[in-house]
């Protein structure tokens, strides 16, 4: 790669996330859709695992949504949000449940798989004089914006919305204002949803690989795999989420690895085990980043019988697994890109590594539960930078030498 930074292509896949919930449904054949995914007709209120939707009044009593008052509320409804306003236009609320927000980390994920890939061109590179075709770099701009377009609104799109749907009961608990348990939008709306963003994601997925000149279709095998784990993390009988360690590891390879591999797809080839061990890594860190998004949901999750790590193991017990993860992967990749020959690279991360640390001394260790968002707003750039700093060695680096 010609001293790059990046953009490309995506998979979407447990999300922040919060992404990943349990549900009981009836077994007769019209609860389902006609592909048998979706349960669509509601249950009986005789059931005790069901949450229906017009006529419990736990959801909308229950912790009500309270609007931002800087001004915000209408940003935070249309980014998925907590502090958002209330909403009635549908396509407003149809944004609001794919969690514009989430889709960052997939973009950046995938940006970092093409630098990867060291192949990846800018329009005019000020770095490189050899970098410098226009037509290529306009080329590769629009193959990253088709990218992006796959990896945040369409696969992230169809997780967030499949996450929410399964989690109705949960978020009856934890957050009643979200679109479904309020009664917003309608299950048929929301499955009509679920589908059009799974479908139109394949699609565009299938397009980068005829675009790309693929003979073997990595970008939607990629795709498929990430979407088929979104869905089982979310949907009984195997929901990932109900167990903290797969669940979290799921949620953090999707955030890294699988954006990762398929940025590379795009722009380059995985045919190095380092390009398959490097995301891997990252994902461990990832768990980590997934642990601290369970801290605000333990009284739900305990209540729901979700074995999240903050439930199995306590706040206290959870809030070091969380920062092992994180800290010591990192550590264990700037040790690698050492031992390579590549101590530049190392030692950027390490400075980068140095700060995570700190937060987690102030803000994650002393109360997880009242400064996770600090925490996270704090520490993640300087892990984000950190992988984009690992992708850009192994762009660069000679693996031939």
């Amino acid at each position: 790669m010609r001293s790059t930074a990046i953009v490309c292509a995506a998979v979407a896949a447990v999300s922040n996330v919060d992404a990943f919930s349990n549900s009981v449904y009836s077994k007769s054949k019209s609860a389902f859709t006609s592909l048998t995914m979706l349960p669509k007709s509601k249950m009986t209120s005789t059931d005790p695992k069901f949450f229906p939707f017009e006529e419990s009044s736990t959801a909308l009593n229950k912790s009500p949504n309270k609007e931002a008052t800087d001004g915000s509320a209408g940003v935070r409804q249309l980014l998925g949000v907590k502090g958002a306003s209330g909403e009635t236009d549908i396509w407003k609320i149809r944004l609001q449940l794919t969690k514009p927000v989430t889709w960052i980390p997939l973009v950046w994920g995938v940006m970092c798989g093409a630098a990867a890939s060291g192949n990846y061109h800018w329009i005019w590179n000020p770095f490189d004089p050899n970098d410098r075709d226009v037509m290529l770099g306009l080329t590769d701009s629009a193959k990253g914006l088709v990218a992006m377009i796959l990896a945040g609104p369409f696969l992230t799109g169809y997780t967030q919305t499949i996450n929410d749907w399964y989690d109705r009961e949960i978020d009856a608990i934890n957050e009643p204002y979200r679109p479904i348990p309020s009664g917003a939008i309608s299950e048929g709306e929301v499955i009509a949803q679920i589908w059009v963003l799974l479908l139109g994601g394949l699609g565009i997925a299938y397009g980068l690989d005829l675009w790309a000149g693929h003979e073997f279709p990595s970008v939607l095998l990629l795709s498929i795999f990430g979407s088929f784990i979104s869905y089982i993390y979310s949907a009984p009988p195997l929901k990932l989420k109900q167990n903290g360690w797969a669940g979290n590891y799921a949620l953090g390879a999707s955030y890294i690895s699988l954006p990762w591999w398929c940025g590379q797809a795009v722009f380059g080839t995985l045919d190095k085990p380092v390009y398959w061990i490097l995301p891997v890594l990252y994902s461990i860190a990832g768990l980590g980043i997934a642990i601290v998004n369970d801290f605000k949901s333990i009284e739900g999750d305990r209540e729901m019988g979700l074995e999240s790590l903050p439930v199995a193991f306590g706040i206290d017990g959870a809030k070091y697994i969380c920062a092992g993860s994180v800290t010591f992967t990192q550590l264990g990749v700037a040790a690698y890109l050492y031992a390579i020959g590549e101590p530049t690279y190392a030692l950027i991360l390490l400075g980068l590594i140095l700060p995570q640390i700190y937060f987690q001394a102030t803000l994650l260790l002393p109360d997880p539960v009242a400064n996770d968002v600090k925490y996270q707003a704090s520490a993640q750039p300087f892990l984000v930078f950190g992988i984009l700093a690992t992708a850009l060695c192994v762009g660069h680096h000679d693996f031939s030498a």
